[in-house]
Parts: C-alpha cells; sequence; structure tokens
C-alpha cells in the first residue's frame, strides 16, 4: 500500500472512530468464524433464557466470508461515517446497537435457528435512517446516492424469493434484513421530528 493510501486510510479512521471499530470487530468476527472448529453459541442469538445478553448484538459481528465481509464492510464505511460525521460516534453506536439487537431478535423468531449473522441488518438500518431523516428534513440532511435505495430495496426483495438459496446455497437472513430497515426508518423519524420540535421550540 502506498504511502498516500496510508494516509487517507489514517485520516477516515481519526475522522470515523466509531464506524473503524465496527469494521475492526467484523474483521475479528470473520476471523474466529473462519479459524474455528465452532464457533461458540454464546456469539449467536437463541433468547435471553440464559441472561446472555451481549448476544443480542454480538452476530452482527460474525460473517460467513470474505465476500460477506467486503460487502458489509464498504456499505458500513460508506453510510456509517455520514452518520457519525453528522451526530456523533455515540449516536451511530447507539443506532447500531437498537437496529442490531432488533434485527437479530425477530430474525431469530422468524427462522427458529440461531445461526445466522453479518452486519446486513444494520447496513439496512443505517440505509431506512438517512433516507428518512432527508426525506423529513432535506435542508439539514443530504441525499443518499442515487439509486442506492432502489438497489438496496431491490436487493432485499430479490434476496427473499429464495433464488440464492435454490441455486447456490446461500442462505440469507431476509428478517433481520427487513427488520433492520424498518428499525431504522422508525429510528431516523423519531430522531427527526425530535431535533425538529425542538428547533422550533
Amino acid at each position: 500500500m502506498s504511502s498516500v493510501n496510508q494516509n487517507k486510510w489514517h485520516i477516515a479512521m481519526i475522522a470515523n472512530p466509531m464506524v473503524s471499530l465496527l469494521i475492526l470487530g467484523s474483521i475479528a468476527g470473520a476471523l474466529v468464524v473462519e479459524i474455528s472448529d465452532r464457533v461458540p453459541h454464546y456469539l449467536f442469538y437463541s433468547g435471553l433464557d440464559q441472561g446472555q445478553y451481549l448476544s443480542l448484538v454480538t452476530p452482527i459481528f460474525l460473517h460467513f466470508g470474505l465476500m460477506h465481509l467486503a460487502f458489509n464492510c464498504i456499505w458500513l464505511a460508506m453510510l456509517g461515517s455520514k452518520i457519525e460525521q453528522q451526530q456523533g460516534s455515540i449516536h451511530l453506536f447507539l443506532l447500531v446497537v437498537a437496529c442490531g439487537a432488533a434485527s437479530n431478535i425477530v430474525q431469530y423468531e422468524w427462522s427458529g435457528s440461531m445461526y445466522f449473522g453479518g452486519m446486513s441488518g444494520v447496513i439496512y438500518a443505517l440505509l431506512g435512517y438517512l433516507w428518512v431523516k432527508h426525506k423529513l428534513r432535506p435542508v439539514n440532511n443530504e441525499p443518499l446516492p442515487s439509486g442506492i435505495m432502489l438497489f438496496m430495496v431491490g436487493w432485499l426483495l430479490f434476496c427473499m424469493t429464495g433464488v440464492l438459496e435454490l441455486t447456490v446455497g446461500i442462505a440469507v437472513a431476509n428478517a433481520a434484513h427487513l427488520s433492520g430497515l424498518i428499525s431504522g426508518l422508525v429510528m431516523g423519524a423519531i430522531f427527526t421530528l425530535l431535533s425538529t420540535t425542538k428547533h422550533q421550540g
């Protein structure tokens, strides 16, 4: 890697520390999946009967393969950095925890299986969050790049058809994706309306 590129990465990490930590956590989760003969059960969400509250969030860091990891990290860097720069690291962290937990719970309750993971539910939440904030307050919130929302919703609907699982054996956590999107839309609407009320008051 050239010194110019190293400089860019260094600047990006300093500007977006929470995004950087989430990406590092995802890389660590992918390594755990790759090198472990059996991923510890406590890293998967399977209800809270045993009081394992961290498992509400830990599945978002588990990634199954390089493409899965790369896809999620790219989207996380693009969408997460927008939120972190606009509203701060703590705001992004709380949003990721809340929406990540919601998508994990819904996926488990829908599928009945605890063997799922990845940041995709959070990615859809960040997408919905940014989209609805711009729609409600376009003056204060930049729009997403053209076509992203349409592409991601189209990809969500395509995955829900089950074609990927039937043709190439890739199981997709569709419930996590959909619930992530919905939770992001709801959170974005709530924060935007609260912000509007505060400014008007």
